[in-house]
């Protein structure tokens, strides 16, 4: 077993491994890649085996929550598992409804799923206004769950501008933040939402592996896009050895404010080199300070992000 650092959850109390599981590759088709079920066992155990004790799955993920159900819900002592709420049961992909029905639904539908009686963490999966949140009683039902303990935990899976608005709700006890050397317009509000006690899990840690695969597009923004930053800031000069999907990572790795980021895969090679790589932690903070330097003439730079003061908590 590699050794994984840990960090804290925030204010969950939970620590967690610097390095999680995204089970998005566990989807299947149409959605995604076919997988078999002898794959997402081998995978799903392998995930455990090595020390990560974070899961993160969704509604939407196609089969994702029935294999983390099927495979490793006997083994549920050993990782902490997070999946998505406002997602369209049977509906379909990238479909929600934020009516309270809808929110209940959707999470009892998962934990039936899961075969679990609690999720550690419940996100909501479209990064709202804090009036969506409310007017049809989404946040509302969600806070009710969590008094009935069906969920220890709620968070967002947000993203700027909203973001501000969500950490000085207060009510959220993690967010999941899309960040990495090529797109860190969210750096300062990861910042933010670890200074507010929220635990902050990181998607996209590796770009989704872009400087290894120019052709994806990466939340919204082209691999072309991707590439023209990393070759203006010339970052293969930095690499001293290393791969790009290493430094990449070990780059996400050194965000101070971050709890864990979840990286993908239904290959147990891929999933053991990101262990290998997480293991060694963050780069040198000088190599961290010359990347973003150069990072940042390329047009890879923070959105500057103001605290916002609440009136009020919603009220389950």
């Amino acid at each position: 077993m590699t050794h994984l650092p840990t960090r804290p959850l925030g204010r969950t109390g939970f620590h967690v491994t610097t390095l999680g599981f995204g089970a998005m590759e566990l989807r299947g088709a149409p959605r995604g890649p076919a997988i078999t079920d002898g794959e997402a066992e081998k995978v799903l155990n392998g995930v455990l085996d090595a020390g990560i004790n974070l899961i993160d799955t969704s509604i939407d993920y196609g089969r994702s929550e029935e294999l983390i159900g099927q495979f490793i819900s006997h083994r549920r002592h050993e990782y902490f598992l997070a999946s998505k709420c406002g997602c369209v049961v049977g509906g379909a992909q990238g479909e929600h409804v934020h009516t309270a029905a809808n929110i209940r639904r959707g999470i009892e539908n998962s934990l039936r799923l899961l075969k679990t009686d609690h999720l550690d963490l419940v996100q909501f999966h479209r990064s709202l206004t804090r009036k969506e949140f409310e007017e049809e009683g989404a946040l509302q039902e969600a806070l009710k769950l969590k008094a009935e303990g069906k969920v220890r935990f709620v968070g967002v899976s947000g993203t700027l501008p909203n973001l501000a608005e969500q950490i000085a709700m207060g009510v959220f006890d993690a967010f999941q933040i899309p960040y990495s050397a090529l797109q860190r317009e969210h750096e300062d509000v990861i910042a933010l939402a670890a200074r507010a006690g929220a635990g902050t899990i990181i998607r996209g840690g590796v770009a989704r592996g872009a400087p290894t695969d120019w052709q994806r597009t990466y939340y919204m923004v082209p691999g072309t896009i991707l590439k023209d930053r990393w070759e203006q800031a010339r970052l293969d000069e930095l690499l001293d050895g290393t791969t790009r999907i290493e430094f990449t990572l070990r780059f996400t790795l050194s965000h101070p404010g971050l709890s864990t980021t979840i990286v993908g895969t239904k290959n147990l090679e891929h999933l053991r080199e990101n262990l290998r790589v997480a293991a060694k932690g963050p780069l040198p903070p000088d190599v961290v300070a010359e990347a973003k330097r150069r990072l940042a003439a390329a047009g890879s730079a923070p959105e500057s992000v103001e605290p916002r003061r609440y009136d009020g908590l919603a009220h389950a």
